[in-house]
């Protein structure tokens, strides 16, 4: 992958670096992995899935963690007794282990995964914390009353 110059937002942007940064690292965590295939699906404004087709994984073969805004989906399959014994003419169905990472946005929680059919979907949902949503200022006027003095009487202030 040819390396992005960011550069020119440095000169009216502030605080943008840390983008940088995310888009080198989204570089390096998914390089040219393939295993297993994903869909990344928005469901609506604030929620999305991750759809990971894990065909002959099984619940306990998967594990998934979020940290630090990193997802990470890990599948590890060992071979059972039977299918070691097994002499197969062509073996096109992937079932080695894999691990897949996911950079989540600020405020991204996941929240739960469900295996159906060999594919393993991931719910995540968009939580603003209160101060971060838009909220209407009041604009005030030039004659403001007076400045309530609190815990004082008016024969007090006198």
């Amino acid at each position: 992958m040819s390396n992005i110059d960011l550069t020119p937002l440095y000169r009216t942007m502030v605080g943008f670096d840390r983008m940088a940064n995310m888009i080198d690292q989204a570089a390096r965590l998914d390089g040219s992995q393939g295993y297993p295939p994903y869909n990344i699906e928005r469901v609506d404004e604030n929620a999305f899935a991750i759809e990971i087709a894990v065909a002959g994984f099984t619940q306990d073969d998967l594990e998934i963690e979020a940290k630090e805004g990193l997802l990470t989906v890990a599948g590890k399959k060992t071979e059972t007794e039977d299918a070691s014994g097994r002499d197969y003419l062509h073996r096109g169905i992937a079932q080695r282990s894999f691990i897949r990472r996911f950079q989540l946005a600020d405020h991204i929680l996941v929240t739960g995964a469900q295996l159906d059919h060999g594919v393993l979907k991931i719910d995540l949902v968009r939580e603003l914390p209160e101060e971060k949503k838009p909220r209407k200022i009041e604009i005030g006027t030039s004659e403001a009353p007076e400045p309530k003095l609190i815990g004082k009487k008016k024969a007090d202030a006198a």
